[in-house]
């Protein structure tokens, strides 16, 4: 009994995990609910969130907070110029269904796929912010290359974010799932997903590729590394 709650043990560990869980996402709607905070917010999560990864984590409500500052101008931005193209994309939904006038097929299956193309860029968009110091320009563009280039793990990166809700929305017992970690859990999947891409852009000896204008965003006892 003594070695099952040893705070090593599997069952500990996990326990641990789950009131992690909890407590990050109780922080991502606390910091969501001005609308203006929600890209700070997503990216002070994923900067914990990689850590824990890694088994790197620290004090977690401090760490949170510390990405939260350090990077509100920018991820603010960046969540403004989203917002922006989702009320776009709202309004074209709402004069599809109710303007009455019959669009060709071919435009709204274009409107959908540049949809899907832009959901895909935007499930990187925060993690990067998170991990890479860079300008929002860089930061976009960064985002949208490794959409791109790890196709498969996107989509997956898109279901697991997507899943939580589709089960909540089936399901009156899930919505209290969704709503204990309906952000954080599928941003924690993700994030043992997208870790192992960025692994591949900070190398300790070799410079970043050029093209990807990386700089690492490092801790302060070490370095940054500029790509």
């Amino acid at each position: 009994m003594g070695k099952f709650f040893d705070m090593d043990s599997p069952v500990m560990r996990f326990l641990n995990r789950v009131g992690d869980l909890m407590i990050l996402n109780f922080l991502m709607i606390i910091c969501c609910i001005p609308v203006i905070t929600i890209g700070a917010a997503f990216t002070a999560m994923h900067y914990v969130l990689l850590k824990i990864v890694r088994g790197e984590e620290g004090y977690l409500v401090r760490g949170f907070f510390k990405s939260f500052r350090a990077n509100f101008r920018q991820a603010t931005l960046i969540w403004l110029l989203m917002l922006l193209v989702v009320m776009v994309y709202i309004g074209d939904i709402l004069i599809f269904n109710y303007s009455g006038l019959n669009f060709p097929k071919a435009l709204v299956i274009a409107v959908v796929a540049v949809a899907i193309l832009l959901l895909m860029v935007a499930v990187y968009i925060f993690p990067v912010l998170a991990r890479f110091e860079n300008s929002v320009k860089n930061t976009i563009k960064n985002a949208m290359l490794l959409a791109f280039a790890n196709l498969p793990r996107t989509i997956l990166m898109i279901v697991c974010y997507i899943l939580p809700f589709v089960i909540g929305y089936f399901s009156t017992y899930a919505l209290l799932f969704v709503i204990l970690f309906g952000f954080s859990a599928p941003a924690y999947a993700a994030a043992w997903i997208y870790s192992g891409i960025f692994k591949k852009l900070e190398p300790e000896t070799e410079e970043l590729p050029s093209d990807l204008e990386f700089s690492l965003k490092m801790d302060e006892e070490t370095k940054e590394i500029n790509g």
